[in-house]
């Protein structure tokens, strides 16, 4: 008996467990199931949220024996370009997970040779397409290739993979606002706003 996943292209991956409803006792719980572990997996959320965005839902990959290995938390508000709303997904996984991938839309599991191709596709500008703060250090975003209903962002922050998945594609404009990420294990503010969970955390997606 095991407890992972298979998936058809890559083989064995980590369940995945998802929060039905949001709010702060979901996300303490959580959070307690890391509590005593001597690395703990990075629970990005913007903070201070940008007006009219919330937190709408969480989740994390991984089982009781393998600890968790990757979260999500969802942000949903007004897109950055007008026309209703938006959908951000982030997600911080320790390498070999695929969560990223996954929600990405993109093939494969770890996200490195998208970063290169990222680095080369730029024309003799393979600068970052997006920079932001990360656990209080300035985090450089590659846009990678990804289905065109969405836009999907990488980088590495605490020696992890992070991600960052918008929809609509215009949506990935939200970084654009100087986005500043909190690591919520190293505190919840109680500010915290939430909304209707997420339809692509919940597998829309």
């Amino acid at each position: 008996m095991h407890t992972d996943w298979r998936c058809d292209n890559c083989g064995e991956v980590p369940p995945f467990h998802v929060a039905e409803h949001i709010n702060a006792d979901i996300v303490d719980s959580m959070l307690r199931r890391q509590a005593g572990s001597a690395e703990k997996t990075p629970f990005w959320c913007p903070w201070p949220l940008p007006a009219g965005w919330m937190v709408t839902g969480v989740g994390w990959a991984g089982d009781d024996r393998t600890g968790v290995r990757a979260t999500a938390l969802a942000c949903s508000g007004p897109d950055p370009l007008g026309g209703g709303p938006a959908d951000v997904v982030l997600i911080a996984e320790q390498p070999g997970v695929g969560l990223g991938t996954r929600f990405g839309g993109i093939p494969g599991i770890d996200p490195g040779h998208l970063i290169a191709e990222a680095l080369t596709a730029g024309n003799g500008h393979p600068g970052p397409h997006a920079k932001i703060r990360a656990g209080g250090h300035p985090t450089p975003l590659w846009c990678v290739k990804s289905p065109e209903d969405r836009s999907a962002y990488v980088s590495e922050a605490k020696g992890m993979w992070l991600y960052a998945v918008a929809w609509p594609a215009s949506a990935g404009y939200f970084l654009a606002e100087h986005v500043v990420l909190h690591d919520l294990c190293e505190g919840v503010p109680s500010e915290l706003v939430y909304g209707a969970p997420s339809p692509y955390l919940q597998g829309k997606a």
